[in-house]
């Protein structure tokens, strides 16, 4: 099989990503989330270290998602009715981005502590 033009590629990519706003809610309010993010990294002037690791973890929680997401969806095409390996995978998928939205919070309270509190 051929591969797609780079450009394509791109196309296909964002348009996973759109299609995760347009269809889950835990993805809508992490993306949400993002936002804030990137209006108070302009609005308290953190610094680019700061900003950073801000970023890193939100779009962490992102990508956690996407692969929750996915994993979910394999599952239940894989088996339809319910399993209780299944659960265990989805629950173990779903507990990675819970880890991922905790380390999150836990950097931005001791990133934004200083620029609100300091």
């Amino acid at each position: 099989m051929r591969k797609p033009p780079i450009h394509r590629s791109f196309l296909n990519a964002f348009r996973g990503v759109f299609l995760m706003i347009k269809t889950e809610r835990n993805f809508q309010i992490e993306f949400v989330a993002l936002l804030i993010n990137l209006f108070l990294i302009f609005y308290l002037h953190l610094s680019s270290i700061d900003a950073a690791l801000i970023l890193i973890v939100s779009f962490g929680v992102l990508g956690a998602e996407i692969f929750n997401t996915a994993i979910e969806r394999i599952c239940d095409i894989v088996q339809p009715e319910f399993d209780r390996r299944i659960g265990f995978i989805k629950d173990v998928s779903a507990g990675a981005v819970i880890l991922m939205a905790t380390v999150s919070v836990i950097v931005g309270i001791l990133v934004y502590w200083k620029y609100i509190f300091g």
